[in-house]
């Protein structure tokens, strides 16, 4: 049984390594703004880097006040949650190639 939770705590670190990486490249690509034009590909890089913004935002608002702690992990839980998803498709990816 504990190899099975170092499996899924493995998956979900390669998950939301994934969608660190993606936010960031889109960061750096894009900008702060994002241009109106773009706005599919927006919607399309957040499906993958959603988790890393997510959590980087309950985080924010957790620091100036903003939520409370219960806001704060749910929308911690929700990250993991997604990253979870995220890494098993990359780990699966990762298998096959």
């Amino acid at each position: 049984m504990l190899h099975d939770l170092y499996v899924a705590l493995f998956v979900t670190a390669a998950g939301m390594t994934a969608s660190g990486i993606v936010a960031n490249l889109y960061r750096l690509l894009v900008g702060p703004t994002v241009p109106v034009n773009t706005r599919g590909l927006y919607l399309a890089v957040m499906v993958v880097a959603g988790p890393s913004v997510l959590f980087d935002n309950a985080a924010r608002s957790r620091r100036k006040k903003e939520c409370s702690h219960i806001a704060f992990f749910l929308a911690a839980a929700l990250a993991l949650y997604w990253s979870l998803a995220i890494g098993l498709f990359v780990v699966a990816a990762a298998i096959t190639i």
